[in-house]
């Protein structure tokens, strides 16, 4: 599981989470004015053709397609294509690698206020019991308050503790 923790700068934090990267990406769409594929995605040049009912083949594809041809063309038709409009410029596809969580949390950050994503159960139990230097005053406890009852909903904490 990911877990995330949001620190508005007029509200109580707020502690959610994912299931995998992928439950991470819908729900970061979920609250986004960009889709999914916008926040992150990965593809080749001639899945994006595929898209369209289209094959790097076809006729006059050059021409009607010339973005995505000179694309497939460029990298190779079957190279991995990284998307992440809130690193990059909106809609380009590049080789360089992005990851899913690299890619929402620049989602989450573009809201604004101040967010923390947990990679896993163990990174969250630490955090839930650390002091975050990057917190001051009521947000730092709240933020460690609502991360903790998140972890106890998930039963990854004993609410005894």
């Amino acid at each position: 599981m990911i877990f995330v923790v949001e620190i508005p700068p007029q509200a109580q934090a707020k502690a959610w989470f994912a299931f995998d990267a992928g439950d991470l990406l819908r729900k970061v769409a979920q609250g986004d004015s960009k889709a999914d594929h916008e926040i992150w995605d990965c593809a080749t040049a001639r899945e994006l053709l595929a898209d369209l009912d289209e094959t790097p083949d076809a006729a006059d594809v050059s021409s009607r397609l010339p973005a995505l041809h000179a694309l497939g063309l460029a990298h190779g038709w079957d190279t991995p294509l990284y998307r992440a409009d809130h690193l990059r410029e909106a809609g380009l596809y590049t080789p360089a690698p992005v990851g899913i969580l690299e890619a929402c949390r620049a989602a989450l950050l573009a809201r604004g206020g101040q967010w923390r994503i947990h990679e896993d159960e163990d990174a969250a139990l630490i955090a839930a019991d650390a002091v975050d230097s990057g917190l001051e005053g009521a947000s730092r406890w709240q933020a460690r308050y609502a991360l903790r009852q998140q972890l106890i909903e998930v039963e990854a904490l004993a609410d005894d503790l």
